[in-house]
């Protein structure tokens, strides 16, 4: 047994150790904020000067939308697709087996409309439904949205503008919570905009957007051939494909302008199995493309998927190991930082948090969601919270459970006005 002042003594270092390491890595990021306001004044040139996109072409464009069991949601999707200002569309809706009454609402739908179409199937999950909806299209760009999506009137001409040189093989665009009605829902609000608003745009920027979301993403046709169709095994597919398309040496943009609004968890349970799914679909992509992290071949990719994985899969583990550490070092009357100290980073951190949300707002020109900012200070026990679900998730996918694709419960809330 160790004796209890070395078992001390271990735990303080390795506090010190992992506390350094989180600053550095948060830290980092920082860098974010520079490289985003490279990519929204490098927009605004290529807009002065005119220069040329996809959009210009005016390609086909079929828009595939999955459901299961989307009762609730499908129709104000659809209409809001059929309300785009894009002439050359087709709505591909596949159901994937569903027990509710979305499959008499997609015929009903595509009966309506000569653009929609609808195909049945066994439930076989949503990347198989996705390859059929590829198979059976036949736009030159292939976007994908889940059936809770809801796109702006010029959401598709903003994704196309996206695709700004022929190496540009997919645009992610915005997707934004749609149902504001929960505490839970506006935190994630406000969290969203960070990671989309500020981080994608970085991403963009050093040519390493790592995932084009499944609820806003666009392809090119003979991209998706080259790189293959969406793996049916995963529960991330959208996030392995986007690797695909990395390796294959094309690039990944963000189009902020392409807004998709979708319905967020508003309650813990459904966030809770939306978190783990979203860990396995990165443990799942790691081992898949293991070969690429940290790997120069593949260009400055390569080197951000290590720092990626660092900081998705291992910062939460380490925070996790500092919370349990907290009561021992209490219990042995040590405290590793004055209280002063605390208070300060305490301060500083909310200060910085707030600073950052302003930012991205702003980039987003969303000051208006600024009146959730009062849910900041949540943001501390939501890390928590994502720490523990990729906790759970490394141990599900260690112990070889059964990957689900726990879907969410739709309410078909809609907090929005497009």
């Amino acid at each position: 047994m160790i004796p209890s002042n070395l078992a001390v003594d271990v735990v303080t270092g390795s506090m010190v150790f992992i506390g350094m390491t989180i600053l550095i890595f948060g830290l980092a990021k920082l860098a974010y904020v520079p490289l985003a306001l490279s990519f929204s004044t490098l927009g605004y040139r290529r807009k002065r000067a005119r220069m040329a996109t996809y959009l210009d072409e005016l390609p086909t464009v079929s828009v595939i939308v999955p459901g299961y069991n989307e009762e609730a949601v499908i129709e104000n999707c659809v209409s809001s697709i059929l309300a785009s200002k894009y002439p050359h569309v087709e709505v591909i809706l596949v159901d994937d087996g569903s027990t509710d009454a979305t499959p008499r609402l997609m015929a009903e739908l595509a009966a309506s409309d000569s653009r929609v179409r609808c195909i049945l199937q066994k439930n076989a999950g949503k990347g198989a439904a996705l390859n059929h909806g590829l198979r059976e299209s036949s736009g030159e760009v292939l976007l994908f949205v889940d059936a809770d999506g809801i796109f702006g009137l010029d959401t598709i001409e903003q994704m196309l503008r996206g695709f700004n040189g022929p190496k540009v093989g997919a645009v992610c665009g915005d997707d934004r919570p749609v149902n504001l009605n929960t505490v839970q829902t506006r935190l994630l609000t406000v969290i969203s905009h960070v990671g989309t608003g500020l981080v994608r745009r970085a991403l963009t920027m050093l040519h390493c957007l790592p995932i084009v979301s499944g609820n806003a993403g666009a392809f090119r046709r003979e991209v998706l051939e080259l790189a293959g169709p969406l793996n049916e095994v995963t529960i991330g597919e959208d996030l392995e494909l986007t690797w695909r398309i990395h390796k294959a040496g094309f690039r990944v943009n963000f189009a902020p302008r392409a807004l998709v609004y979708a319905e967020s968890p508003s309650t813990l349970k459904g966030l809770w199995k939306q978190r783990v799914r979203w860990a396995r679909g990165l443990l799942q992509t790691l081992k898949i493309h293991r070969r690429m992290v940290g790997n120069p071949t593949y260009g400055i990719f390569g080197i951000y998927l290590a720092f990626n994985a660092i900081n998705m899969v291992l910062i939460p583990l380490l925070q996790m190991f500092v919370l349990l550490a907290i009561p021992f070092l209490l219990l042995h009357n040590v405290n590793t930082l004055p209280q002063d100290a605390i208070a300060l980073i305490a301060w500083l951190g909310l200060a910085l948090a707030v600073a950052l949300c302003l930012f991205s707002m702003a980039l987003n020109s969303s000051m208006k969601d600024t009146r959730h900012l009062w849910t900041i200070p949540l943001w501390p026990l939501y890390s928590v919270f994502v720490g523990l679900t990729m906790l759970v998730a490394l141990i599900q996918e260690i112990g070889g459970h059964p990957a689900k694709w726990n879907k969410l419960k739709r309410t078909g809330v809609v907090s929005i006005a497009r």
